[in-house]
């Protein structure tokens, strides 16, 4: 391969001239340039190795070897669109049908996890003839107009709420209303979902559907407690609606105790519609919505097809089927349960010794790590946590910020990170946590004694 003949400061200065600022950065004070990716690290463009514990876009690996080969081998045959009766586009449908429930049996193909969750919100509108929609609160389903409409997360700071779109608390059990020491923040919180969903029974309105990631992220990755989606579920269908699982960035294996993280609320629990994205290429553009016939029958009867020009061609069902062998092949599903496990047992023990963290919650590779100013009133510490990513990425390991105080360490990472990648994350967090605590208490230390000082001179 050639070497880079751009520097970073004059590609730097490119994309600031030629892209909009709002395509922003990961870490855009001082950006890294990745020129190269292999397993669960990147190189920056002076061969420096980052462990990636952002990207969970590379589910299986950066560049795995038997993905690209199936990519390459397949565009040196064939890549057109799904028109035209092919194998790939069946067998893959067949290969995803194998870790669903039996009751989702029919299979859309696209490009992106926005246009999977766009067609998920056309398929409940037709299936339900009714028009509105239920989210969590700090919600993000899209980037498209129809899903800024049902994300919090982004249309708080844009145009507002639509008159169609009912917002729940988020079931967040260390920072929401019912918290870790309610009997049963389950019910209490899908109680919730009732209560906003008769409130707008009342003015007349009529729910389509119900949205949610099967564990919210930009929310702060919160795992939802179990029995919440059932009962959410028991509400919304009584109402006339139906469950979209937005299993976009944690399902395929991910939790580790499951292949779906919806499959965490119970094994009799189904939802209705599930949409992926991400994960499912290792980063080629594929995604998928799943479904039951029920709901594809009446989409049906519009008498309108649907088409996607790239979504489902040869190339991108090549790269999904390349993806299931090497979940299968390197078990990696048991190994995102034991590595997981061990993180967060890892970062258990660093809770005990820093009080700055507030929560450890995850399940497999997906945790988030709650920084907060005060035990009590657990003020989000959000300046900590941005002090914190920048000082891990000076250590080379890449890892960000979310929820909404931005004060949650999202680990994300590639399905292969290991138990060593885990110790040496937690060790650098470990120095960094307490290098900020020694020169806070030397602070402390200094501002008493000047304290003092002043008493003692005006006496």
């Amino acid at each position: 391969m050639a070497s880079d003949p751009r520097g970073k400061a004059a590609t730097l200065a490119l994309r600031r001239r030629l892209l909009s600022n709002s395509c922003r950065l990961f870490f855009p004070e001082d950006p890294i340039k990745i020129v190269r990716g292999q397993g669960q690290y990147m190189y920056d463009e002076e061969g420096t190795e980052y462990i990636d514990c952002i990207n969970n876009v590379a589910h299986v690996g950066h560049c795995h070897p038997l993905v690209v080969q199936a990519a390459h081998e397949q565009n040196q045959v064939l890549n057109t669109n799904s028109r035209y009766l092919h194998d790939n586009i069946v067998d893959y449908a067949q290969r995803l049908s194998e870790t669903l429930p039996e009751k989702l049996c029919v299979f859309y193909f696209l490009n992106s996890g926005s246009e999977a969750n766009d067609l998920a919100l056309r398929l409940a509108r037709q299936y339900t003839g009714h028009w509105d929609v239920v989210v969590l609160d700090h919600a993000y389903h899209g980037h498209l107009s129809s899903l800024i409409d049902i994300s919090p997360y982004k249309f708080r700071d844009l145009d507002g709420q639509k008159e169609w779109v009912h917002v729940a608390p988020l079931p967040d059990t260390y920072r929401g209303p019912y918290r870790e020491d309610h009997p049963s923040p389950a019910v209490a919180y899908a109680s919730e979902v009732k209560r906003v969903v008769s409130s707008a029974q009342e003015k007349g309105r009529k729910i389509a559907a119900f949205f949610a990631e099967s564990l919210p992220s930009v929310g702060g990755q919160i795992v939802p407690p179990a029995g919440y989606f059932p009962a959410v579920a028991e509400h919304i269908r009584r109402a006339g609606g139906v469950f979209v699982a937005d299993e976009i960035q944690v399902g395929f294996g991910r939790v580790g105790k499951h292949f779906w993280a919806f499959q965490l609320q119970g094994e009799d629990f189904v939802p209705d519609i599930v949409t992926m994205g991400k994960s499912i290429g290792n980063g080629h553009p594929v995604a998928c919505v799943a479904t039951t016939q029920a709901v594809a029958r009446a989409f049906e009867a519009t008498g309108v097809e649907y088409f996607n020009t790239f979504g489902g061609s040869p190339v991108s069902c090549a790269v999904g089927l390349a993806v299931l062998d090497v979940l299968e092949k390197e078990q990696l599903q048991a190994h995102a349960a034991s590595v997981g496990s061990f993180l967060m047992e890892l970062l258990g023990q660093q809770k005990a010794k820093h009080p700055i963290l507030g929560d450890i919650r995850g399940v497999g590779l997906f945790v988030g790590v709650d920084l907060i100013k005060d035990e009590a009133t657990r003020m989000p510490a959000t300046e900590e946590a941005d002090y914190v990513v920048s000082r891990l990425k000076e250590n080379h390991i890449l890892l960000s910020t979310d929820g909404p105080g931005k004060n949650v360490l999202k680990f994300k990472p590639p399905m292969c990170f290991t138990l060593d990648n885990a110790r040496l994350v937690v060790a650098k967090l470990d120095a960094i946590l307490t290098g900020e605590l020694e020169a806070k208490r030397l602070l402390l230390t200094v501002s008493r004694t000047q304290h003092a000082q002043g008493l003692g001179c005006d006496s």
